[in-house]
């Protein structure tokens, strides 16, 4: 059996707003009020982090801090490829979802022969490019740059070239070019896109399953069909953004947080089908704000239950 190991990655520079960087000590916090021992039961890494850099002028405001987000990508990147070479599966703990491109070039680094499957449970699609954002948040962009897209043709920013630069080094980190093909993504709850961001899922062919849609025809049909359309996909990536659920519902303590969402049993029944199919070689939660929660801890709380419901599921599997 593989062990797991947990890589906590403290870094809330890709996004617009901070506090997801505290988002990990929540749920650490959730477990300990809960009398969980989980976090005693694995062994963990701390990621060197930049969040210094929010204080600095931005330079690259298509691209805030791209620099220092580059850097953080890379180093998550070099945590995740060591422990998939050393046969152990990650469970990545971040803060903003820029962290998302780090983890996903660290599995393709790992194994760049094999196909990389990505399941992106989110309310949004995430695939800006500096020449496309509107608000030059990275935290928007992770797989723009995982599928090498910049989207040129819905371009509405003129970048610098050292923007353009740092850009084309993020579409590289691990291994050079993309990480993934756009076929072989599935969304999960997208629902807060931009028009840029529409076209670009129209022109690429990327399947978003809508709550409403999973609600209407069965969770368990629109899963099973999700993992058909991966089923070329050697290993998959789940990315989990708890702004996918409902915020009305579960709470706002997140950065974009989005009505009309998930709720916490959904999210989890898709995280356990996906694991159930074998394949998944890496789990990511990201963008728990606890600044931002007038429920207390509530949104730290869900993540961590449904963190130590879906490790059970690892369990039995790796």
């Amino acid at each position: 059996m593989k062990s797991i190991k947990i890589i906590k990655n403290r870094s809330d520079i890709g996004a617009g707003t901070r506090g997801s960087d505290m988002g990990i000590d929540a749920i650490e916090i959730a477990a300990i009020n809960k009398k969980n021992t989980y976090f005693e039961q694995f062994k963990f890494v701390d990621v060197i982090t930049e969040n210094e850099s929010i204080y600095n002028k931005v330079n690259n405001s298509f691209a805030k801090r791209i620099d220092s987000v580059l850097n953080q990508c890379t180093r998550l990147s070099n945590h995740v490829k060591v422990n998939l070479q050393e046969e152990r599966f990650p469970i990545v703990l971040s803060g903003d979802h820029s962290s998302a491109l780090g983890t996903i070039s660290g599995i393709k680094a790992a194994f760049p022969t094999k196909t990389v499957g990505v399941v992106w449970i989110d309310a949004h699609a995430d695939i800006h490019s500096p020449y496309t954002s509107p608000s030059g948040n990275i935290h928007g962009m992770p797989l723009a740059a995982a599928l090498g897209e910049d989207n040129l043709e819905y371009q509405i920013n003129d970048i610098t070239r050292e923007t353009s630069d740092l850009w084309e080094r993020m579409k590289n980190i691990g291994v050079s070019g993309a990480k993934v093909d756009a076929e072989n993504m599935v969304y999960f709850g997208v629902r807060d896109t931009e028009e840029p961001e529409q076209e670009q899922l129209k022109k690429l062919e990327i399947k978003n399953y809508t709550v409403s849609e999973i609600r209407y025809r069965g969770l368990e049909l629109c899963v099973n069909e999700a993992l058909q359309k991966l089923n070329n996909c050697e290993m998959i990536y789940i990315s989990f953004d708890v702004d996918s659920m409902d915020c009305d519902m579960i709470s706002y303590g997140t950065g974009t947080p989005v009505s009309k969402g998930f709720d916490q049993e959904e999210v989890t029944t898709i995280m356990n089908q996906v694991i159930a199919s074998k394949k998944v070689v890496c789990v990511e939660f990201v963008e728990v704000n606890p600044l931002l929660d007038t429920k207390g801890n509530k949104m730290a709380e869900t993540a961590f239950e449904i963190l130590d419901t879906i490790t059970n599921t690892l369990k039995k599997v790796l």
